[in-house]
Formats: structure tokens, sequence, C-alpha cells
């Protein structure tokens, strides 16, 4: 890495915590082999100094403290002339002061305080104004009084699961079995809750895990897809059956020189192949397309029956977070560069192309998750200042409000009937349910030791009576931390009852 040269990191702290990788540093030369950084959000007025790990690719991470990066907000403020360029940062709301365990993740929750939707607004983190304050189940507190942690007897923690290898970064789940990614290189297969199988990669940690049929196809930090297929005779036996792109397509491709793209002042790469982690992977099985976003700033489109790369687009300015292939032919991107785009497949005769229909977010910090709504035209998007904006309709994607029930940046997001569950660096998770235009926050699911890294869930199968007659579908949802611990809920679209008596109302735009 050069002087001057911006490059995306994970990062573990000293503790064994590890911070998302949405944070973004520029390097700059702090001599004697050990590489000064700067975090984007506090670039010339704090800096932070990060050792290499001798046996890892990890960066060990020596954190300013809380007044620090106090003191260095108001040396901003006097030289703007009083006004703090991010607006009101001393903490002033006791509810917002984070705890020693929670200081290494302050920069996800602070880097900006300001919560953009279509058109941007100021969001100071402080007093009234606070996310925490202005959540809208903190709202509920104090206008209906509920304990909403508690508030729904049908929310709550079935088990957890535990295998000592390393912090889990990515999940899938299919039915009675689930999928768990690691930074150990490990893949573990859970079965009805028990450990079932697992398989290993030569290299590069499990970032991203999806499930096509008989295929499993795994997104790593070295850049590369992996595809497994389960035995036919045993099914505790996961084989690999290749890489993506293919080792012939990438010799054929390498024949012609025009197949070679820079990814940076000099050096190139093939366009059929990732410069960079692979930060996430979508799943189009109607059309039986594969989407691969990477922190190489791209989005890559290939074709599961042959394994063929389609198409690799251009689509920011920083790292790819998250994509999601979405209803009516439409994807979304969201990026490190704070925004989220919406993409148009047009289907050719032997390839795709992807077009940009529009920008639907442009903010200062970063977009870290992406989700669909399965059951209606609903787009969310969880950012680092811990808020969740979301869109609705196929036609139109009208902005509909923004959901804050986090301290800290929102990690992950995961959408099933009409759920929605964020997690957060702030350790917990959010369930929220929707009726109609309206959100409101059900459960606060706390039990992790570490920020809350993914999410998945599938239907439990059992429904619930509720008031008129209707039913309610219950779901399992698992979520991994960094805390190297899964833990399995179960969630309910059935309110309590306190709240179908004093429903809440989430503001829309400000």
């Amino acid at each position: 890495m050069e002087e001057g040269e911006e490059q995306l990191i994970d990062i573990i702290a000293d503790d064994g915590v590890g911070i998302s990788e949405a944070a973004v540093f520029i390097f700059t030369d702090g001599g004697g082999g050990i590489a000064e950084l700067r975090p984007r959000a506090f670039a010339g007025s704090q800096s932070v100094t990060l050792r290499r790990h001798l046996s890892s690719d990890n960066l060990l991470l020596d954190l300013p403290r809380i007044g620090d990066l106090q003191s260095s907000e108001q040396r901003l403020m006097r030289e703007n002339g009083g006004s703090s360029r991010n607006g009101n940062m001393q903490f002033s709301d006791p509810l917002m002061r984070p705890s020693a365990d929670d200081e290494e993740f302050l920069r996800q929750s602070s880097s900006s305080t300001t919560a953009s939707s279509s058109g941007e607004y100021p969001m100071a983190m402080s007093g009234e104004s606070s996310p925490f304050v202005m959540s809208p189940w903190h709202q509920s507190a104090l206008d209906n009084p509920l304990d909403l942690a508690g508030a729904n007897p049908r929310n709550g923690l079935i088990t957890s699961l535990v295998r000592e290898e390393g912090h889990i970064y990515s999940l899938a789940a299919v039915g009675d079995v689930l999928y768990t990614g690691s930074d150990s290189k490990n893949i573990r297969v859970w079965k009805n809750q028990k450990d079932f199988a697992g398989f290993k990669s030569s290299s590069g940690l499990v970032k991203s895990i999806v499930v096509a049929a008989d295929r499993i196809f795994t997104g790593h930090q070295d850049g590369k897809i992996r595809v497994w297929r389960v035995s036919p005779k045993n099914p505790t036996v996961h084989k690999r059956i290749g890489n993506l792109p293919r080792l012939k397509d990438v010799l054929r491709s390498s024949l012609k020189p025009s197949n070679y793209i820079e990814v940076r002042r000099h050096r190139s790469a093939l366009w059929i192949r990732h410069s960079d982690a692979i930060s996430c992977l979508s799943l189009d099985e109607k059309q039986g397309l594969l989407y691969s976003g990477s922190w190489d700033k791209t989005f890559k489109v290939w074709r599961i029956a042959d394994s063929r790369c389609l198409e690799s687009v251009i689509a920011h300015d920083d790292a790819v977070n998250s994509v999601v292939a979405a209803f009516g032919g439409l994807v979304f991107t969201g990026s490190a560069d704070g925004t989220v785009k919406v993409w148009r497949r047009e289907l050719l005769a032997k390839t795709t192309k992807h077009s940009p229909v529009r920008t639907l977010l442009k903010q200062e910090c970063a977009v870290t998750a992406l989700a669909v709504s399965p059951a209606a035209p609903l787009v969310y998007c969880g950012s680092s200042d811990g808020f969740v904006n979301f869109w609705e309709g196929e036609a139109q994607l009208a902005h509909g409000g923004v959901l804050g029930g986090h301290k800290m940046a929102v990690l992950c997001l995961v959408a099933a009937g009409s759920l929605l569950l964020s997690g957060s660096a702030d350790k917990n998770i959010c369930v929220w349910r929707r009726d109609g235009g309206v959100h409101c926050c059900l459960s606060v699911l706390s039990g992790h030791t570490g920020p809350v890294k993914c999410l998945a869930i599938v239907a439990d199968g059992e429904e619930e009576e509720v008031g008129g007659g209707g039913a309610a579908r219950s779901w399992i949802a698992y979520s991994g931390s960094l805390d190297k611990s899964v833990k399995v809920w179960r969630v309910s679209e059935q309110p309590p009852d306190a709240l179908l008596r004093a429903p809440m109302n989430v503001p829309a735009d400000p």
C-alpha cells in the first residue's frame, strides 16, 4: 500500500473483537514498520495507529480514547468558527455515551452524524436528537410505557451454537440446515441446530455464503468465490468443485490484452476476476444468476449453469458492501462511498447488461447492508450511522422513512414476511414489523457480547392466531457475531398486546 492510497481493511482489536470492514483508512508513512492510518471521519484531526499481526492479515488497533476524539472535535469547532463539521459531538446525551467495551466501535457509529435520505438532512448525535432518543422504540417507552426488550414473549432465544473457531462473518439458512462462515476459513454445517459437518477453504476468511439448489457459493477475503457440492452418498461430505472464475476462463482471457483493466496505479487485472475481497453475494434463482460485490468497487454477474462471468460493472467510488438482486429486474448496490444505486438488468443473447437507473441515497457515512422484502416492493438500507432508510413501490421507489433503533452502526439486515431484523455493532438485534407504511419495533434481542455481523431467517412453519381470526407467522432467525457464536431466535409477526392497543408510528422524512 502506497502513501496516500485508500484501502479497506478488516480490523481486529487487541481484545479480539472485530471492527466492520466498512471502515475506510487513509495510509500515511508512519515509519519504523508501523503503519499509521487515519480514519476518513477523523482525517486531519485524529490519527489511529495500527500494527500488523506477524501471522495474519488482520491488524491490531490502538484506538483513541473518547476524550481524545472529543478534544479533536472541539479543535475542529474552534477552527470552523464554533460549529463542528459533524454536528454537536460532545456526547451530552448520557444514553449515547459508549461503554469501555464499545470504544472500539465508536468510529462506526460516530464516523458521520448525518443521516440522509433522498434529500440529505443533518442529525446531531446528542441530546434529544440522538439516534437512541429519536428511535421509535425509545419514543414508545415515553408515550406508551413498554419494555420492548421483553415485551413480546413470542420473540426470544432458542439456543446458542458455539464452536470456538473464529469470528462469525456469514450465514446461510435453508430449511433446517445452517451454514456458518468465519475468519478461521472454516464453513460449519448445522442441522436441526446441532453440529453436523464442516469443510475448509485453503485461504481467505468467509465473508458471504449463498445456497443455490445443490451448490454452495462462498465469497472470501482473498477475492475468490469457491463452489461446493454436497456428496449424494454422504451428506456430511462437501466437495469443492471449482472456483469463480474457472481456471480455463482465466487462461483463455489472459491471452487478450483487452481483457485487462487497471485496478489501481501500476496494477492491472483480468476483468473477470475480483482484485480485492468479496464482500457480498446475491442470487437470482429465477434467472440463474449469481451477483458478487467486492471492495474493488465492482459487482460481477455470473451464470450459475456454466460458471461464466457475464459482466463486470464498476459501480461505486469505494467498496461495494452489499448487492441484492430484487424485484422487476432491478439490482441494488450499497457502498462505503455512502450511496445506494439502482441498476436495471437486460438479458441479452449470451450475456447481461446492467444500466444505472438512479441513486436512491447519497450520504457521508458508509452504507453497510441492504435487504429487500420478499412480501412487498420494499428496499432497506443500513448505514454506519445506526439508521435504516427504506423505500417502497416497485415503480417509483419513494422514500418511506428512517428507522432509528441502534446506537451504533447497522452491520446486517434480513427481511421476511412483514418483519425486518437489523443487527448492529451495539450487539443488539431490532425486530421491526411493517403494517402498511408504518414500522414498529416489536423486540430488541440482546445476548451477544460482540457486534452482530450477519443474519439469516427461515420460516418456522407455525402460525399463531391473532385478533379478528387472522394468523401471524413465526420465523427462526439466526445471528452471527464477532463474539464467535451463533444464536437461534424465534420471532413472530404478531405484536404484543400492548402494541395492539397503542401502535407506534414511525415518522417519515424529517
